[in-house]
């Protein structure tokens, strides 16, 4: 039985199929949508139309952006000499909010998984090959610590240091307020391996 008219259906379905939206939010989505003023629901369609039509991938890092560059690859203070590897954008903000990291990004958009069909060539690795013939010292690999993020460092790794470039991989390990009886043996392991003196 429908509860609501078809067009309220219509928007609690689409909604709903979007990533982290269950039935209920979507719902609470949908009746917050109907409620506001129509010139900030033409405000956020419009948004919505232009950030697909516009955003694209950065000529350099292939990160999402609006312009050609994005202002990380634009910013002349970045050390462009240091390149971090991620999987998506999202890693890229995450690491950015930590205000630490100087260097410049390249997003893979993915990672290997021979399992779902997803080889080398199905991310942008021949793009980062590419910036490589710059003047590069340090690519330091960022992927998850899934078995997916830990192939593609692999694979990275060896298609790097032939080339004499410097390849790092971000340390691992407990997490911070994580007690280690409750913390599996890989992740203590990684820990121990990716000690620092004090």
């Amino acid at each position: 039985m429908d509860y609501y008219s078809k067009q309220i259906s219509e928007l609690i379905e689409e909604l709903s199929s979007l990533p982290g939206i269950g039935s209920k939010t979507a719902q609470r989505l949908a009746f917050h949508i109907l409620n506001m003023p129509a010139d900030r629901v033409e405000h956020l369609a419009d948004t919505l139309v232009n950030a697909r039509h516009n955003v694209r991938y950065c000529k350099t890092c292939c990160t999402l952006t609006d312009a050609q560059e994005c202002p990380i690859c634009r910013n002349p203070a970045r050390d462009h000499q240091t390149i971090m590897v991620v999987e998506n954008t999202r890693d890229l903000a995450a690491y950015e909010k930590t205000g630490k990291y100087e260097g410049v990004y390249h997003v893979l958009h993915g990672a290997i998984s021979p399992m779902l069909g997803i080889g080398p060539s199905d991310i942008r690795l021949k793009e980062l090959i590419q910036r490589l013939e710059g003047d590069v010292k340090e690519v330091i690999i960022a992927t998850n610590s899934s078995l997916e993020g830990e192939t593609t460092a692999m694979y990275i790794s060896k298609l790097i240091k032939p080339t004499g470039i410097r390849v790092s991989r971000i340390a691992s390990g407990v997490p911070v307020g994580g007690d280690l009886e409750y913390i599996d043996e890989v992740t203590l392991l990684r820990a121990l391996e990716g000690r620092v003196d004090l």
